[in-house]
């Protein structure tokens, strides 16, 4: 039995690129932060209006059905096209297993710092490298990073297990998140083809990211925990809201993906203007068209944001602290 550290492990995997680490934490809830400036100019609202007019046009264009969900933390406005359709969630349900991870932990129901040898029944394929590994032995803190970084099914595994099903879902009833259930293990074929599918709506993911960010029903260490972990950048990490982001802005995000379903979903610090984006698309009939799409959809969202941080009430684009 090898007792190994996750940085070791994921190192060996794919190492975390420097360029892409922030110099400092970003301003989250807790940060004593100016709050930006919401413009409210007509031309503003032209503007506002051109934005979800552009969104909406990407969306159309899917060969499937793409559903978002774009929330300007400053102002509290929502974008949304079918917030509310319920769609499989692939890996980013994993932010719901994160969020109760640190909610136990916090709680005193488990300790992050335990070490746990992997049982090979737990075991999977797909993404991540545990499955290759033997029976190494692994914190909770260093299940959690695989599961996060490399999006590691078996540590997810590994972590269903550890937390209880029922606990993720009934954390997020208490969420007021009813759609976004927890029902199957990751690569559990069988619990898909019965219909126990990981679903949720673009609606309520952004909802969670937006409860990650504002620390909703956690402390300021346990989201700190949950946010540095999303914010982590390495080479398997190239995702399309990734992509469409410049690399020295700081991303706390998961993606997600199965056949005929991409998903991707984050909170994108952009510069006095951050934001949440959340998109789903299912039915797809090219997968790589699906995620071209919500790479679009998220480039033309920073393009907005980042003006919007830049820019005077008026549009003018100066330099601001």
């Amino acid at each position: 039995m090898r007792t190994l550290s996750v940085f070791v492990l994921a190192l060996l995997a794919c190492p975390i690129t420097a360029a892409a680490q922030p110099p400092a934490p970003p301003p989250h809830a807790g940060a004593a932060a100016p709050q930006p400036r919401v413009a409210s100019s007509q031309s503003a609202e032209v503007m506002k209006r051109k934005f979800a007019a552009r969104l909406e046009e990407i969306a159309r264009r899917v060969d499937g059905v793409m559903s978002y969900s774009i929330v300007d933390l400053p102002s509290g406005e929502r974008f949304e096209l079918l917030g509310d359709s319920v769609s499989p969630t692939a890996s980013t349900i994993k932010l719901a297993i994160l969020y109760e991870l640190v909610k136990q932990a916090e709680e005193g129901r488990l300790n992050l710092e335990e070490v746990r040898p992997l049982d090979r029944r737990q075991a999977v394929g797909g993404s991540g490298i545990l499955f290759d590994l033997g029976t190494p032995s692994l914190s909770l803190a260093d299940y959690a990073t695989l599961m996060v970084v490399l999006s590691d099914n078996t540590a997810t595994n590994v972590l269903i297990d550890k937390v209880g099903m029922e606990a993720v879902n009934a954390r997020m009833r208490g969420l007021g998140l009813r759609d976004t259930k927890l029902r199957r293990h990751m690569m559990d074929g069988a619990a898909a083809r019965r219909g126990d599918e990981n679903v949720s709506t673009a609606g309520e993911i952004a909802r969670l990211l937006e409860a990650l960010h504002r620390g909703q029903g956690l402390s300021a260490a346990s989201r700190d925990r949950a946010l540095r972990l999303l914010e982590i950048r390495n080479e398997a990490k190239t995702t399309p809201l990734l992509r469409a982001v410049p690399e020295t802005v700081v991303v706390a995000s998961k993606p997600g993906e199965l056949e005929g379903v991409r998903v991707d979903a984050g909170i994108v610090y952009a510069k006095n203007r951050p934001y949440i984006f959340s998109a789903m698309t299912t039915w797809l009939q090219d997968d790589e068209a699906g995620a071209r799409a919500i790479e679009e959809l998220a480039r033309v969202a920073y393009q907005y944001f980042s003006r919007l941080g830049a820019g005077t009430e008026y549009g003018r684009q100066i330099e601001r602290d």
